[in-house]
């Protein structure tokens, strides 16, 4: 029986001792390229799991990020970014990693066997929620024992693997299956196998964040500034939206206590912030069918 893909040996992997330094980098940079292909495949898995996402955080629901090892980093850094760019409540996002979250550089590898505790971690779990679950091999005791878990309790399964036809595909009702290259260094999927899932954990998360309406015209509009930079970075948005100078554009932004979306509404013709709020809720939250409802009630009231 052949080898997972993730353990076979890549055709170029005499290259990093045989040649030179910087052909060996090559050989690593090409190694990454065909990997970054390899979410294209899965497209409409991507796009499924991306709405079964949105449902969860607009039905009361919850998102698991379930995995282990380096997977686990990926899955962790992407669940991480989603409050401060997206203003997603933390306390909607579960981050379960085999072991926990690494508190030093040492991360054991036994702990991806170890499925004691999952049932307790995921005793809230229902049908409202999500789960991601990530695995290069598609195999992993922890895992797997997690995906079980979400579908006895009817919640949506993302399966995220890079070996075709695993067990954590097979039973995930979104299964995105990344069919990466052999490694260069063979087994160490932190490298075409991690490249390849960040990259569809990104898709996930910021099309999700377009099915929310957090994203217009390629900007993050329900962002959350906290710092100078991502202040900044508000009145930006909110003036190339509206056309508004950056101290009208800041003044909308200190009567929305910061919040992109009013502020916006706000520059651009909305008669206060309660107005702007009725607006996009009467929108589910989207920009755009909010500042085209905006003259049809501005002329009503004329």
């Amino acid at each position: 029986m052949l080898p997972h893909t993730t353990e076979q040996v890549h055709p170029d992997a005499h290259k990093l001792s045989d040649a030179t330094l910087k052909d060996a980098a090559r050989a690593l940079a090409k190694g990454q390229r065909e990997a970054a292909e390899a979410p294209q495949q899965a497209i409409s898995a991507i796009c499924s799991g991306a709405s079964a996402m949105a449902r969860s955080l607009t039905s009361d629901g919850s998102l698991y990020y379930v995995a282990a090892g380096s997977s686990g980093l990926m899955a962790a850094a992407d669940a991480m970014e989603l409050g401060g760019t997206f203003s997603i409540d933390e306390s909607r996002i579960h981050i379960l990693m085999a072991g926990g979250l690494p508190q030093s550089a040492h991360m054991p590898g036994d702990t991806e066997d170890d499925i004691h505790g999952l049932s307790e971690q995921l005793a809230q779990l229902g049908p409202q929620d999500t789960v991601i679950a990530v695995s290069a091999s598609g195999t992993t005791p922890f895992t797997l024992e997690a995906a079980r878990l979400a579908r006895a309790a009817g919640a949506a399964l993302i399966g995220i693997a890079n070996n075709p036809g695993s067990p954590l595909l097979e039973q995930a009702d979104h299964a995105i299956a990344l069919a990466t290259p052999a490694e260069l260094i063979s087994g160490s999927t932190r490298m075409g196998a991690g490249t390849a899932q960040k990259i569809a954990l990104n898709m996930l998360s910021s099309l999700m964040a377009v099915e929310l309406g957090h994203v217009h015209d390629g900007m993050m509009v329900n962002l959350r500034a906290d710092n100078s930079k991502l202040r900044a970075r508000a009145v930006g948005i909110v003036s190339r939206i509206t056309g508004a100078s950056a101290t009208d554009a800041q003044i909308a932004l200190d009567q929305t206590g910061g919040a992109v979306k009013p502020a916006v509404l706000i520059c651009a013709g909305a008669t206060s912030v309660g107005h702007a709020l009725t607006l996009l809720q009467d929108s589910a939250g989207r920009l755009r069918p909010a500042l085209l409802e905006l003259p049809k009630r501005q002329n009503k009231t004329d």
